[in-house]
């Protein structure tokens, strides 16, 4: 067994960031706020409670949250039929389950939504199980979600490599001591994804897989 293969989704799998910043523009737009979409954008992959404290501040009126992440949760789900995997995605899950990596998902989205991120990847047959939002006390940047995947692959965190896009997905990954592989897909920049804890950057999944053998994931875990 090579070791855990723990892999954000959005805007790693799925082309979907850009998606979560216009639902949450519209959100906060409902209740009343106007937040940058840059802002936003650099909040993506922070569970709900956060990003919405990180984008509004600590002296809020907390009680519109929930609101504000229901409406976000109805607009996203407006995407669910067409939710675009990038390229190649399903076909780095399968190549590495085949080298007998454990395949985990780390992720905020729980429910319909991941339901639906599952379906465009379209390589349920590879993963062996998730780590939800629904699973974990605190998101990304809290290294939970990692440990727990690693709980999930019955490895310790040396024998597991992260894949994510966000600075929040490296930082998590660092934290709980697993060696972080970024993807520019998700629009961060790359110096941000290796301040943040990257030890390789890779433009997307397509470029992952095709130098594979170079990556983390090459030679395996011991």
């Amino acid at each position: 067994m090579a070791g855990a293969a723990i892999f954000d989704v959005d805007g790693t799998l799925t082309d979907t960031n850009h998606l979560h910043v216009v639902a949450w523009w519209e959100a906060f737009r409902q209740a009343g706020h106007t937040v940058p979409m840059p802002d936003i954008h650099r909040a993506v992959g922070l569970g709900s409670g956060d990003l919405i404290e990180r984008l509004l501040g600590a002296d809020r009126d907390p009680e519109q949250d929930e609101a504000i992440s229901s409406a976000h949760t109805v607009l996203y789900g407006t995407y669910f039929d067409r939710l675009p995997a990038f390229r190649r995605a399903g076909d780095l899950l399968r190549t590495l389950a085949g080298r007998d990596w454990r395949v985990v998902l780390a992720t905020s989205a729980s429910g319909a939504e991941l339901a639906a991120l599952r379906r465009a990847v379209d390589a349920d047959e590879a993963i062996r199980d998730t780590a939800s939002s629904d699973d974990v006390d605190r998101g990304k940047p809290s290294a939970e979600p990692v440990e727990l995947a690693c709980r999930l692959a019955g490895v310790t965190p040396e024998h597991a490599v992260f894949v994510g896009d966000t600075v929040w997905d490296m930082e998590a990954a660092a934290r709980a001591g697993v060696r972080a592989v970024a993807l520019l897909s998700g629009g961060i920049p790359r110096a941000d994804l290796e301040r943040a804890g990257a030890d390789v950057v890779y433009r997307d999944v397509a470029d992952l897989l095709d130098h594979l053998d170079d990556s983390p994931f090459g030679a395996g875990l011991v």
